[in-house]
């Protein structure tokens, strides 16, 4: 099992040090519902499919990220709170090369 670090900043403001599996397949929308950082019904609504934005995030490190997809795009195009780092972390899957990433959940 290969882990790397994340940083993650909830909607409280409070900074979490995490570790994440990269051999899991998991995204970071199920990282952060299965490390309770997000209060139950908030995030990942949609299960993760891009249609809810519940799970948008800002990406505050300088890791290079997949391109957003159309239905990310699209879902982003209609939420509230988007900025310039914008992210849905459903669309974005657990990799060795993201170690370190810091991202910061949006409001509700």
């Amino acid at each position: 099992m290969s882990n790397i670090n994340l940083f993650i900043t909830d909607r409280d403001g409070e900074t979490h040090e995490i570790l994440a599996p990269t051999d899991m397949a998991m995204n970071l929308m199920e990282i952060i519902k299965s490390y309770e950082l997000a209060p139950e019904g908030t995030i990942g609504i949609c299960g993760g499919m891009a249609m809810c934005a519940s799970c948008q995030c800002y990406i505050k490190s300088g890791h290079t990220l997949s391109d957003m997809e159309d239905d990310e795009e699209a879902m982003l195009s209609e939420a509230f709170n988007v900025k310039e780092n914008s992210r849905l972390g459903c669309q974005i899957f657990i990799t060795k090369e993201l170690d370190g990433l810091s991202f910061e959940l949006a409001p509700e």
